[in-house]
C-alpha cells in the first residue's frame, strides 16, 4: 500500500497543526451552526493536505558506477547555468548552476556526490525571491564544499527565498557523505546554487525541470 512518508523536519510541524485545528474545530461545533463547521472542516482538510505535500519524502535511491558524475541535490527548474566569481571560498571563477524549487517542489536536499565534507557555514542574510541573481549572495544561505575521492571541490548552496524562513543543513566539516544522504531541507519556496570547475562537463540547460537525486547534471573531470 503506498502512502505519504513525511519528512522528519514537517513532523512537529504537522501534529501542531493538527492539534490547532482539532481545537479550532471543536469550538465551531460548539459555538456555531453546523455549515460554519462544514467550512472550517474543509478548509482545515486543504491545509493539511498541502503541508503533508510540501514536507513528502519520496524514497529515491541512486546507483551510479561513475564517481565523477554530479547528481541534483534537489527538484525544481535550472535557473542559471553559467561562469561566475564565486569569492566566498574559492577566489576564482567557477560554473555555476542553480535550481530554483517552488513551494510546489520536494524541499529535501541530497548531496550530489560522495566525498568528504571540508566546510558547511551558515550565513544570515536577507530573503527576497530565491530566482534573483543577488539572492546567492545576500539571502540567508548555507555553504557546504565537498571533496571527492580525486580531490575536486564543489561548492553546494541551500539559498532562503522569500518564504522560506529556515534553512536545515546536516552537514558539517568532516563529514564522509554518499549519494542517497539528505544533506539538509530548506522550508518554503527557495534555491540551491552549484559552482564547478571550469572543465565540468554540464548536461542541463536553463528551463530545464531536475529531480533530486535523481537527475545526472554534470561530469567533473576526474
Amino acid at each position: 500500500m503506498r502512502y505519504i512518508k513525511i519528512h522528519k523536519e514537517g513532523r512537529l510541524i504537522l501534529a501542531s497543526l493538527l492539534i490547532i485545528l482539532f481545537a479550532m474545530n471543536s469550538y465551531i461545533y460548539i459555538n456555531f451552526p453546523l455549515p460554519a463547521l462544514a467550512v472550517n472542516l474543509i478548509i482545515s482538510a486543504l491545509l493539511l493536505l498541502f503541508f503533508a505535500y510540501f514536507f513528502r519524502n519520496p524514497p529515491r535511491k541512486v546507483y551510479i558506477d561513475d564517481p565523477s558524475l554530479v547528481v541534483a541535490p534537489a527538484d525544481g527548474t535550472i535557473v542559471v547555468v553559467e561562469p561566475v566569481d564565486e569569492m566566498e571560498y574559492f577566489g576564482d571563477k567557477r560554473i555555476q548552476v542553480s535550481i530554483f524549487m517552488s513551494v510546489f517542489n520536494v524541499h529535501a536536499n541530497w548531496y550530489p556526490v560522495k566525498g568528504h565534507v571540508l566546510k558547511s557555514v551558515h550565513h544570515s542574510g536577507r530573503h527576497m525571491a530565491a530566482f534573483l541573481p543577488k539572492s546567492s549572495t545576500e539571502n540567508e544561505r548555507s555553504t557546504v564544499v565537498i571533496e571527492t575521492k580525486f580531490k575536486t571541490q564543489i561548492l553546494v548552496r541551500q539559498i532562503a527565498g522569500a518564504l522560506a524562513r529556515r534553512i536545515v543543513t546536516y552537514a558539517h566539516a568532516g563529514k564522509e557523505c554518499h549519494l542517497n544522504e539528505h544533506l539538509g531541507f530548506i522550508k518554503f519556496g527557495s534555491r540551491v546554487d552549484l559552482y564547478f570547475p571550469l572543465d565540468t562537463e554540464i548536461f542541463v540547460q536553463v528551463g530545464e525541470s531536475t529531480r533530486g537525486n535523481e537527475t545526472i547534471i554534470a561530469r567533473l573531470n576526474e
